[in-house]
């Protein structure tokens, strides 16, 4: 029996080999960076899988896999790909480089500097590592290696608007206000004003020099720049308040919010400035909100038995201070507050005790600080300047100032540190930019339940499901709706209907194959089984559709006059198809040809007046056009037919 179990164990382990070799790592690994240029990294993931199953022994596909991880910030995953890279090829400098760059991301700078220097045996000036290590350097506090590696930097490259911040940020930490300001505003120069972290750094040189007009001029170039960003709302907001703009703070506060609602320092902040222009009722519903997101907020519980104190709710305002003096005991403050609103509700022989017990804690900590120490609860949401440090002494004043002063994100302190050839831009921001509804395609993924209809019936497509000359269902669906998430399931899918159209004659059966390798993004294998598929009936018109979809979203501008021949063939096939001229027009709409987009969409719509997509999509091309009546009109009724987007477009035009 055990000779008859290795035998089958060696046969299980051959025929594993044999999968695992049939693979084309190579096609794999090429299929995966095409998709990950894509930005379906999880999808780049599974091919480079693929690809390691295949060759173990190759280190590309783990840098690949790595790069892919890094883009979904995943930072541990990165640097333990790059390893396995490194492990398999030590001279390949753009892992250390990456590996580097995710230990940054991590906080493990020195480590970082590591594989940076390593790198620049390789390259020694590379401007990536150089300035990547310029910025851990700075991190670890090396403040002249920081300034020897940046200045080498800009030696080799005096044109590189980003060495520059990253030295005037050096230069601030080294309280050279002077030299920062020269070297923020040669980057400002360099970059043409199209960087906003130099407008940061300077805005935070004026806020510390309290020089109010020349922060808020830098953080309006900012927002104009990135205006996608809530924590620039927030620090202009900060900004107006000391300008004593307060209509214009809160409408910045109200701005971060629409754009981040959980965002704990723009609710902190605004429920501070509601309570100081005696707004109660909403001061208290925005601490209450900051402490339903963070019950351990002792300064939103603090201000809100403030705020219940002056409404006269005495018994909920005691136990805010209460809930304070159970994590606080020694702040004093608290225990004032505690005596007050039991003075409020009558109980004076409680209150008269509780204050003396806060007297009494003041006065043996003047007498003895070390012995009798009293809590300082650090402020929790946000600003380097209100990080909770020592301070040494306060006075009462100061403490309660600090506990009730506004908070800001200190983002603009921070040196911009991105991953790509450019040293430009983030993987994953919120991007507010207008973009037209997705293309339709044929999947084997039913399409997510929306609040807006289809894009109209598809009868060959209600043919092949119902004739069942297909095993499995197929569905005409939206590209943001169909994100199949079984990626091992689609890829044995696709293998199956692999094996069974290479004996095959019938054009159903290639189609299917098309269908699943356009879901896996393999736009070349899907090309292939759809010219199968339309060779052995030319007048198949779902294939068409698919092929003109794949074409388009290939990234290769040559492939798009194909596409829209593909799409016009589907057309003259079935007229009735709305979804094919939406198509069409996102084509023409990207390539910026927007009167043809408007045209295509405009077919659409005269086959479907209630196509809700391509109605989104003609109001923001006739926005472009500059016609904006036209643009509302398309909008408003896009958002009644369920297009979501319509209404946050609509309520940024106003």
């Amino acid at each position: 029996m055990k000779r008859i179990a290795a035998l089958i164990v060696l046969l299980l382990a051959v025929a594993s080999f044999r999968c695992m070799a049939q693979i084309d790592a190579a096609q794999v690994t090429t299929i995966g960076r095409n998709v990950m240029s894509m930005e379906d990294y999880m999808l780049a993931i599974q091919y480079f899988n693929q690809a390691i199953k295949a060759k173990p022994y190759l280190s590309e596909p783990y840098y690949l896999r790595a790069l892919a991880k890094l883009s979904l910030e995943d930072y541990e995953g990165t640097v333990a790909d790059c390893t396995l890279a490194i492990e398999r090829n030590k001279f390949s400098p753009e892992n250390y480089r990456l590996r580097g760059y995710a230990l940054q991301n991590l906080g493990k700078d020195s480590l970082a500097i590591i594989d940076y220097n390593r790198g620049l045996e390789y390259n020694p000036e590379d401007k990536y590592f150089l300035f990547y290590k310029g910025v851990a350097q700075t991190e670890t506090k090396d403040f002249s290696g920081a300034d020897s590696t940046l200045n080498l930097l800009l030696r080799l490259n005096p044109k590189m608007d980003e060495g520059y911040t990253a030295r005037a940020r050096l230069n601030m930490l080294r309280a050279d206000t002077t030299a920062a300001l020269n070297d923020i505003a040669r980057s400002i120069e360099l970059s043409g004003g199209t960087s906003v972290h130099p407008y940061m750094l300077r805005a935070d040189i004026s806020v510390k020099r309290k020089d109010w007009g020349a922060a808020l001029a830098d953080m309006n170039e900012a927002i104009r720049i990135r205006p996608e960003e809530p924590d620039n709302y927030l620090n202009r907001a900060f900004i107006r308040y000391n300008s004593d703009d307060y209509f214009g703070a809160m409408a910045d506060y109200n701005y971060t919010l629409e754009l981040q609602p959980a965002n704990l320092a723009a609710l902190f902040n605004r429920g501070l400035l509601r309570y100081e222009v005696r707004d109660l009722d909403r001061a208290a519903s925005d601490f209450e909100q900051v402490l339903k997101l963070d019950n351990s907020n002792f300064h939103a519980r603090y201000n809100l038995g403030l705020v219940n104190m002056e409404r006269g709710q005495y018994r909920q305002a005691l136990r805010d201070f209460e809930a304070i003096s159970t994590r606080y005991p020694r702040f004093y403050p608290a225990i004032y507050a505690r005596a007050e609103a039991l003075r409020n509700m009558g109980q004076t022989r409680a209150a008269v005790q509780l204050a003396h017990t806060a007297e009494e804690m003041v006065r043996k900590y003047v007498h003895n600080p070390d012995k009798y120490p009293l809590d300082r609860p650090a402020i929790q949401s946000g600003s380097a300047n209100n990080s909770g440090h020592d301070r040494g002494e306060e006075s009462e004043e100061e403490v309660m100032e600090r506990f009730n002063q506004l908070v800001t994100s200190d983002k603009s302190s921070q040196t911009p540190l991105t991953y790509s050839e450019q040293i430009k831009g983030h993987v994953q921001n919120r991007d507010l930019r207008v973009e037209p509804e997705g293309e339709y395609f044929i999947s084997f993924a039913a399409p997510a339940h929306t609040l807006q209809g289809g894009a109209g019936y598809f009868r060959e497509l209600d043919d092949l499901n119902s004739n069942r000359y297909i095993d499995h269902t197929l569905y005409l669906t939206r590209v943001s709706e169909s994100t199949p998430q079984d990626y091992d399931s689609l890829f044995a899918l696709s293998e199956q209907l692999e094996k069974k159209a290479a004996d095959s004659t019938r054009a159903a059966d290639w189609f299917a194959l098309g269908v699943a390798k356009t879901m896996l993004k393999d736009f070349e294998g899907a090309r292939h089984a759809l010219d199968k598929a339309i060779e052995i009936m030319p007048g198949f018109t779902a294939a068409y559709l698919e092929r003109g979809y794949g074409r388009a979203t290939e990234g290769d501008p040559k492939m798009l006059p194909a596409a829209v021949a593909d799409y016009m063939e589907a057309l003259k096939l079935n007229p009735t198809l709305s979804c094919v001229w939406l198509n069409i027009g996102n084509i023409h709409y990207r390539t910026g040809d927007l009167t043809s987009a408007l045209e295509a969409y405009s077919q659409a719509l005269a086959i479907d007046s209630d196509f809700g997509d391509a109605l989104y999509n003609r109001g923001i091309t006739y926005l472009r056009l500059g016609n904006k009546s036209q643009a509302l009109q398309d909008l408003r009724r896009a958002g009644e037919l369920g297009i979501l987007p319509s209404y946050n477009l609509l309520k940024r035009m106003r």
